[in-house]
């Protein structure tokens, strides 16, 4: 698809989401044997980016999941910015001068509108591992979806942990939105362990949840298909 084509279709399929950024997710699974050099090959592109007008893109590796080994998110800001002539020019001789293609065996995008910029920067800087839900809705579930994802959060809050940034699909790929939580490193992400249960259930239910047990499977009543990943960061 051209770059005037797919400005014209995030334009019809942009949800009117207020105080919202548009981002380009980009997952990539390395061929055999050259994850390092794909890494190797992103890294030394970063200038290049940051040459052609763009933010650097954030980017984690998978340790363990989904079937991607690297994602990228790429701060967009407006399609019109993104897709001018001259910064498609220069986003493409980059790429033109990167051996990058020739060892990347699989490749999604996903055209997401997620927080505002500053947000996710911080989130990014301020940790180094994470956990991403994927989400593919059941008909006529979408709007629910996102609002067991907001419920989560407000469970999250109530029990003291961090809350998931929330990303929805503009355009690209089938996955209709997907959330990633923050956090310093494995020891962080698993203590909510210790939190009594009496907490958790409080917080599940002042959420909206009929109990702390109960968020999973009032979950899995709206999606038809959840891929889940933990990553860190790639620095």
């Amino acid at each position: 698809m051209t770059a005037l084509l797919l400005v014209a279709a995030l334009a019809v399929q942009m949800p009117e989401l207020s105080n919202s950024y548009l981002y380009r997710t980009l997952t990539v699974r390395a061929a055999p044997g050259d994850l390092l050099e794909v890494i190797d090959l992103y890294l030394e592109r970063m200038p290049a980016y940051e040459d052609a007008g763009d933010e650097r893109p954030f980017i984690m590796r998978h340790s363990q999941g989904d079937q991607w080994d690297l994602l990228l998110l790429f701060p967009m800001g407006s399609t019109e910015e993104y897709f001018s002539s001259e910064r498609v020019a220069r986003r493409e001789s980059a790429a033109q001068q990167s051996s990058l293609s020739e060892h990347i065996a699989w490749r999604e995008d996903l055209y997401v509108m997620g927080p505002e910029l500053e947000v996710v920067r911080q989130a990014f800087e301020n940790n180094a591992y994470y956990h991403v839900e994927m989400f593919i809705a059941l008909p006529g579930k979408r709007a629910k979806l996102l609002e067991e994802r907001e419920m989560e959060n407000a469970y999250l809050e109530g029990i003291g942990r961090p809350q998931n940034l929330i990303f929805t699909r503009a355009s690209g790929a089938a996955w209709d939105s997907y959330t990633i939580g923050f956090y310093k490193d494995l020891k962080h992400y698993a203590a909510s362990a210790d939190i009594p249960d009496a907490e958790k259930e409080a917080s599940a239910r002042a959420a909206g949840f009929e109990g702390a047990d109960r968020i999973g499977t009032y979950l899995r009543t709206l999606i038809q298909r959840h891929h889940d990943t933990l990553a860190t960061a790639l620095r």
